[in-house]
């Protein structure tokens, strides 16, 4: 990577990008060994793994040239993470569980400045799905939560009931914001990942809409009633 970034012989794409122009394609490499998992492809995996450790290796040589860090501090600082949050592995603690690894963790966050509050830290970037659920499960850790499921299922109603009676784009926005935020919250409640859920309806809707394509070379001319029928054929044959 040094000498892919070197300013005279180096590569002018590799050159030219930043932090902010390689961090969309940090995500995406970590979602295609999300993908070579849930495929179980192993050969994939490998591939992908690699491709994930490229994106780590382009930041710490960014950071270097900039004099902030370098890959070996990187090494060091999650090396480091990882005996903090293991102290019943690497320190005197007598239990551990993830319920030490949170609680080293918060006083962690506590720690650093301006960044006291429960829901500190929780990434802008993941996916909002996912990001919902972790702000939930972090206000309820200092209590503030629904006892159990009929909570959340009722405010699923309530905000069903906004949609309909809102009257702009703009609250009709908002509102469905809110639904979704809802329908996480009951999820969670269940038990349920809705982040794995919503991927697993995707790829059942991509079989299914595939099966109906491939039944039939007309599908896209086939009247709505047709193209309902052709699903239901499909629901069934799984």
């Amino acid at each position: 990577m040094a000498q892919l970034r070197d300013p005279e012989r180096g590569c002018e794409w590799d050159c030219a990008q930043t932090f902010a122009t390689i961090a969309p394609y940090t995500i995406e490499e970590a979602y295609e060994v999300a993908d070579a998992i849930e495929r179980g492809d192993i050969g994939d995996l490998k591939d992908e793994l690699g491709d994930l450790l490229l994106q780590i290796v382009f930041h710490s040589r960014i950071a270097e040239e900039a004099g902030y860090f370098d890959l070996s501090n990187v090494v060091d600082a999650i090396s480091d993470k990882m005996e903090r949050r293991h102290p019943h592995i690497f320190g005197d603690a007598e239990v551990g569980g993830h319920h030490l690894w949170e609680q080293v963790k918060a006083t962690e966050r506590r720690q650093k400045p301006g960044q006291g509050g429960a829901l500190a830290g929780v990434a802008l970037g993941l996916p909002a799905l996912a990001r919902a659920e972790k702000l939930q499960k972090r206000a309820g850790r200092v209590g503030f939560d629904w006892p159990d499921a009929t909570g959340p299922r009722n405010k699923i109603d309530e905000e069903l009931a906004e949609i309909t009676q809102a009257t702009t784009d703009a609250e009709r926005f908002d509102e469905v914001g809110d639904l979704l935020f809802s329908v996480v919250n009951w999820a969670r409640h269940l038990g349920v990942n809705a982040e794995a859920a919503l991927r697993a309806a995707n790829g059942k809707f991509e079989r299914r809409f595939s099966a109906m394509e491939a039944e039939d070379a007309t599908f896209a001319d086939r009247t709505l009633a047709e193209q309902e029928s052709a699903w239901q054929r499909a629901k069934a044959a799984e």
